[in-house]
């Protein structure tokens, strides 16, 4: 850019001087010379490399055909004969109810001709003819009968799709309450129940926020694609899978199958079986405590993170950038995760707003520590692998933390629970409680400061964050600010406040600081950019992480032009 500004500044025409007139020169004799020895030069550098080329094609034994051919989407029944008890325990996993064709056997609501009134509108359920119908208001305001095609979700609310135009899939915003009657389930409930959605708010079931090829198809079917028409404005999405299978976590599967069954060309992947993604990273490990600290640590630090990413594609709050992912792929090919916003999360990191667990785990000790999706997570079933404070004691000692010294609350109470102080609750779509993977230490104290939320306060409702910070101090003394110490600073860039440009350089430097927390603060320096930034730019561009590499280069959006240019240029590579 500024070479380019000085050739056309010395370029500029005086309008006072007329312009000199082309003149046809012959070559000279020295310059005919230099001219035939470059030609010379060109041809020999030419037929050189012809022959190189040459060479090595005919000394390269062929390839076989199979070599080149990309592994292709096979269907999880192909896996269904080896290996059997993952099979049986997927089946009645939600991954396997995730997405399925409307019938006796999947639609949980109530379809005898049901009534439920939500702004002015009765929207009545009804089966006719075999089929599943709903009459509601649609996209002009007025009711109209339309037919489920499938279901959505399966628990603690199922969710319904219908046919509109251009191929799309609406899902409804009137939603069942699939949790069993005693805990105030069994019945028809709209999803923004205090919010009055008509059919002119962009909430409005009709509506592009509500469409299943663009919003939620990724993450609930195999092997997606989305085929939309920017010309007609359409879509011809198809799957391999209506559900979450095999191969949506696994990868195609055409040569792992060729492997496994001694298919002609199988034997080239005999190293890795032919799988497009290695999720052995808990392979022959184990966890320990450590004599001086009392901490569990793994026997062999984890250096990748294949399996985390993979599970990430779907359970994070994320955009989408390029369509085609394949397990094992970078995750940021894809998709761009969402940093600790305001909004999206609290100013300490808790989560706020509906984030899925990616962006959460990614603050925790427990992550920094090596700990994977699957260490509490069976797979294949998706139900965690042991049942109350039994999951944390796998690896933390019972006698260190599962006592009352340690919690301070009566055995087998809520306040004894890991998971209640630990790992919180925030209800989304009005009856589905999901935890918080921060894996945090509670701070009322926190709450006191800025407003955030703390575990204690979620029982205690008849208390306030003093009190609770209060027994904290009691309890713990003052030395135990936890993992997670970045909420002064991100509630003071939120607030524009001169304090946070300093604090978000502490941030951003710090080793400590999970990664996540360190691209948060790369981003908010784009509001405090000055001479002394742009080192921590150089910083943030230069960084191991990719989330805090491309939060560098949206910080440069507030640079000036030279500045961008300079810092951004490099990143193309």
């Amino acid at each position: 850019m500024t070479r380019r500004k000085r050739r056309t500044a010395s370029a500029k025409k005086d309008p006072a001087k007329p312009e000199p007139q082309a003149t046809a020169v012959a070559p000279s004799r020295r310059q005919w010379i230099a001219l035939l020895l470059s030609g010379v030069v060109l041809l020999a550098a030419a037929g050189w490399w012809f022959k190189a080329s040459f060479e090595a094609m005919v000394s390269t034994p062929p390839q076989p055909m199979t070599a080149a051919l990309p592994a292709t989407y096979v269907g999880g029944q192909a896996c269904m004969s080896c290996h059997t008890e993952a099979w049986n325990a997927w089946q009645d996993s939600q991954h396997a109810k995730a997405m399925q064709h409307a019938n006796e056997s999947t639609m949980l609501g109530d379809f005898d001709d049901a009534t439920f009134r939500y702004a002015g509108v009765e929207s009545t359920f009804f089966r006719r003819d075999g089929g599943y119908f709903v009459r509601t208001d649609g996209p002009d305001g007025t009711l109209h009968e339309y037919e489920v095609q499938y279901t959505f979700g399966v628990y603690p609310l199922q969710q319904y799709l219908v046919s509109m135009e251009g191929g799309r899939l609406q899902a409804l915003s009137i939603a069942w309450d699939s949790r069993p009657k005693e805990q105030g389930g069994q019945h028809w409930f709209h999803l923004y129940p205090t919010e009055n959605v008509t059919h002119n708010d962009v909430l409005h079931w009709t509506r592009s926020s509500q469409n299943w090829n663009n919003m939620c198809a990724d993450c609930h079917s195999t092997n997606l694609e989305k085929h939309y028409d920017p010309v007609n404005r359409s879509y011809a999405t198809t799957w391999s899978e209506i559900n979450v299978s095999c191969e949506a976590c696994h990868g195609p599967a055409s040569r792992h199958v060729a492997w496994a069954t001694h298919a002609k060309g199988g034997e080239q992947y005999a190293q890795d079986h032919g799988l497009v993604i290695q999720l052995d990273e808990r392979k022959g490990i184990s966890w320990m405590t450590d004599p001086s600290t009392g901490q569990p640590v793994r026997s062999e630090a984890r250096t990748t993170d294949r399996e985390i990413s993979m599970c990430a594609h779907c359970h994070s709050r994320r955009s989408q950038i390029a369509e085609g992912y394949v397990p094992g792929q970078p995750l940021l090919d894809h998709y761009l995760p969402s940093l600790l916003h305001e909004g999206l999360y609290f100013a300490d990191g808790q989560i706020n707003d509906e984030v899925y667990v990616y962006g959460s785990f990614l603050q925790s000790k427990m992550y920094a520590a090596g700990v994977t999706c699957s260490d509490c997570h069976e797979p294949h079933g998706t139900r965690i692998r042991a049942s109350g404070n039994a999951l944390c004691l796998r690896c933390h000692a019972p006698d260190k933390y599962d006592q009352p010294a340690h919690h301070h609350h009566p055995l087998g109470s809520a306040g004894a629970s890991c998971v209640e102080c630990h790992m919180p609750t925030r209800t989304y779509m009005v009856v589905d409680p999901r935890r918080d993977h921060s894996l945090r230490i509670p701070r009322p104290d926190q709450s006191v400061t800025f407003g955030t939320p703390n575990a204690c306060t979620n029982c205690h409702r008849d208390k306030d964050a003093a009190w609770a910070a209060a027994h904290v101090t009691e309890w713990y003394g003052d030395g135990h600010p936890g993992y997670q110490t970045y909420a002064a600073a991100f509630h003071a860039a939120w607030h524009g406040e001169p304090a946070a440009a300093p604090q978000l350089a502490d941030l951003i430097r710090s080793a400590q600081t999970p990664d996540i927390a360190r691209a948060t603060a790369v981003d908010a320096l784009g509001g405090y950019l000055d001479a002394s930034a742009v080192d921590l730019l150089h910083l943030a561009l230069a960084d191991a992480d990719p989330l805090v590499r491309t939060a560098g280069v949206g910080a440069l959006e507030r640079a000036p032009l030279n500045l961008r240019a300079q810092l951004a240029f490099p990143m193309l590579q």
